[in-house]
């Protein structure tokens, strides 16, 4: 069977990690890297040598080798237009999380998916922990009863280390706030899990970033499941030094559970009628980018899941990549 062939357009902290995971995995060969920095090319050529490096999209798709698969890592607000280039180019597209920064986008890159017969991957890190598939087991076995309440806590630290001077992050236009750059994988967990949301407010405040975002750093929001049941996200990006804590608290008719640690990586709390937890095996470790840390690594296993279903056939989860923009979309509505 051939080897899946990748292109990665942005080639930062994520980016890199992409190109990492597609050049050592059997079944899957990376064949280009894209970004506007040239000051890349040269650690990115001793990183992964015989790998041609090109200065833009649009470079690599005029000269550049043939992919099956374009890796979209750049700037959230660029997602998009390039998701659309590369299908329209005839490759299938992974998007790195948000998919788009507007649900009209995200469904533009959808409708050029089914017009030209390609594939897109939304990045769903989240769905990959442990404790996050456990959870949604447990959900849809029905053992919970009726959900009452179910409460998001993501509380983060991104400072000067992370918001820095003349870069993308924190504009309104490339970065568009917390809840698509920090946390739209933990709405992306809330509606795998639970379902549809509606009947939202929401408080903003902008604390201890007003001089690097142009957006809040912390919010309060409240909605209503679907399916029955309230909830409230809570998230902020001003605590200082280190990350807090990401948790996820159900209240439930048959019992009660709490997921926790700094990327939801444990099970604090469960205790459910009839029921006793089984032993996980352990999360991968949180995105360590030096300064900060993000969610859990798992990007393997999105990188085993294209590999996977280009050569032997099935779906996507572009879909809910759309369902989770729309979310955002309908929260923020309430700036």
């Amino acid at each position: 069977m051939l080897p899946v062939r990748f292109a990665i357009c942005g080639v930062g902290h994520i980016g890199r990690r992409h190109a990492a995971l597609v050049a050592r995995r059997a079944g899957a060969q990376l064949v280009a890297l894209v970004d506007v920095l040239p000051e890349l090319r040269s650690g990115l050529a001793a990183e992964f040598p015989g790998v041609p490096f090109f200065a833009s999209l649009d470079e690599y798709l005029a000269r550049g080798p043939q992919a099956d698969v374009l890796t979209v890592a750049t700037p959230n607000g660029l997602h998009a237009q390039q998701a659309v280039a590369g299908l329209r180019h005839g490759l299938h597209v992974v998007v790195e999380k948000p998919l788009a920064l507007t649900a009209a986008d995200a469904r533009a890159i959808l409708e050029t998916a089914r017009q030209t017969g390609r594939l897109v991957f939304g990045v769903m890190q989240n769905r990959y922990s442990p404790p996050a598939a456990w959870l949604k087991e447990l959900v849809a076995a029905g053992r919970l009863g009726d959900v009452y309440l179910v409460q998001l806590s993501c509380f983060w630290n991104r400072d000067a280390r992370y918001y820095r001077p003349g870069g993308w992050r924190g504009t309104g236009a490339l970065d568009g706030g917390p809840l698509f750059t920090q946390f739209s994988h933990f709405v992306d967990l809330l509606y795998w899990v639970f379902g549809d949301v509606a009947n939202f407010s929401a408080r903003f405040r902008n604390f201890n970033h007003q001089t690097t975002t142009e957006f809040e750093d912390s919010g309060l929001v409240t909605f209503d499941l679907v399916r029955g049941g309230s909830g409230t996200l809570s998230y902020s990006t001003a605590v200082w030094d280190r990350n807090l804590e990401s948790a996820l608290t159900v209240v439930a008719a048959r019992g009660a559970l709490k997921i926790g640690g700094q990327y939801l990586e444990k099970i604090d709390y469960c205790h459910v009628q009839d029921y006793a937890p089984p032993a996980l095996p352990p999360t991968n470790p949180a995105n360590d980018y030096g300064p900060y840390q993000g969610s859990a690594a798992n990007h393997g296993h999105v990188i085993d899941e294209v590999v996977e279903t280009l050569q032997r056939g099935g779906g996507t989860n572009a879909a809910d990549g759309l369902k989770v923009v729309e979310i955002i979309e309908r929260i923020y509505a309430l700036r």
